[in-house]
């Protein structure tokens, strides 16, 4: 039993994962985790034993000194919790740590256990994986469920991929499984440049999260670090010819694949975006026409699945086709 005395009684909480590893390409998902933790303080108040799910010769503890003693930091899972006030409030709870290296099962048990616990309403594991997507077009971001009525009703993409999987995979099948509400958010990272930072995915993944809970997330500083980010690889593309030919082929096949209207959704949505930026308040929580938030049926104390939002036209169509691209995406 999980005994949670020191987290007071939250208001329709979330939960938001991340892990590093082969679900976060560019480090992408677990960079926004914290981005959220760092912008609203969250305060951690569990962490999950190290000694039952990790090989520390694969993700090894690393030593540092404080005032001159000798300390260690195990690799683990923590959670933390962050209240978000407004007029319509809403608490998150953030799941931030490595891949476990075994137990997969106990630990999506653990992560349930605290979900339980916490009455949390619905379960966010954010991931990204590499593709075939130019660095200079918006990055696609899909929403996928295992649960068709959620896939439904909160316009995402019921998942069909058969193949290898990570734990963002396996922890949402296993929300699916203990009746759970829960959705993968995968944003998609250029293979010809993975390596970590990736704000602009970051900032993406974030954004796409924003419209799923009905959340006005701080970004800080990511909307700058994205465009630098992008000017930068732009730069190092203008010194290979072969790389900027490269690209231009991969821009070529996402702008004919995009249909006109897809681009007039886009437009759309980021100009609602502006909107609720400009009026400096949340997303409409209370069932009006346009949210993409999941609310609570307060006649009876259940979630209930909100309004369809509106379609997104950055979703799963230009993730990367070869094979390890694809086995991440769960």
């Amino acid at each position: 039993m999980i005994e949670l005395e020191a987290v007071p009684e939250l208001i329709d909480p979330v939960m938001v994962a991340a892990f590093e590893g082969w679900n976060d390409a560019g480090d992408a998902a677990s960079t926004a985790v914290a981005h959220l933790d760092r912008e609203w303080k969250g305060e951690v108040f569990a962490a999950l034993d190290a000694e039952d799910y990790y090989d520390f010769q694969v993700n090894r503890p690393t030593v540092w000194l404080d005032g001159g003693v000798r300390k260690i930091t195990w690799p683990t899972t923590r959670l933390s919790v962050v209240r978000v006030g407004g007029d319509k409030p809403r608490d998150l709870v953030l799941v931030r740590g490595i891949e476990p290296s075994m137990r997969w099962r106990s630990f999506c048990n653990e992560i349930l256990g605290f979900a339980h616990e916490l009455g949390v309403e619905m379960v966010v594991i954010l991931g990204a994986l590499l593709g075939d997507t130019p660095h200079t077009r918006p990055v696609p971001v899909s929403g996928i469920t295992s649960d068709p009525d959620l896939a439904r009703t909160m316009d995402l993409e019921e998942t069909r991929y058969e193949g290898p999987t990570g734990i963002v995979g396996i922890l949402q099948e296993a929300c699916t499984h203990a009746g759970v509400p829960a959705v993968s958010l995968w944003a998609a990272v250029p293979h010809y440049v993975s390596q970590p930072p990736n704000p602009k995915a970051t900032l993406a993944l974030l954004n796409r999260l924003e419209d799923l809970i009905g959340l006005r997330i701080p970004l800080g500083e990511l909307a700058e670090d994205a465009r630098a980010w992008q000017l930068g690889v732009d730069q190092l593309a203008a010194e290979d010819s072969e790389v900027a030919e490269y690209v231009q082929t991969l821009e070529e096949a996402r702008d004919t694949a995009e249909l006109p209207e897809a681009s007039g959704e886009a437009i759309a949505r980021e100009f609602e975006r502006y909107l609720r930026r400009r009026d400096g308040g949340p997303h409409a929580t209370d069932g009006s026409e346009g949210s993409g938030t999941y609310l609570r049926d307060t006649s009876s104390g259940r979630p209930r699945p909100p309004l369809p939002p509106r379609t997104e036209p950055e979703t799963g169509t230009d993730a990367g086709t070869d094979d390890e691209d694809d086995s991440s995406e769960e």
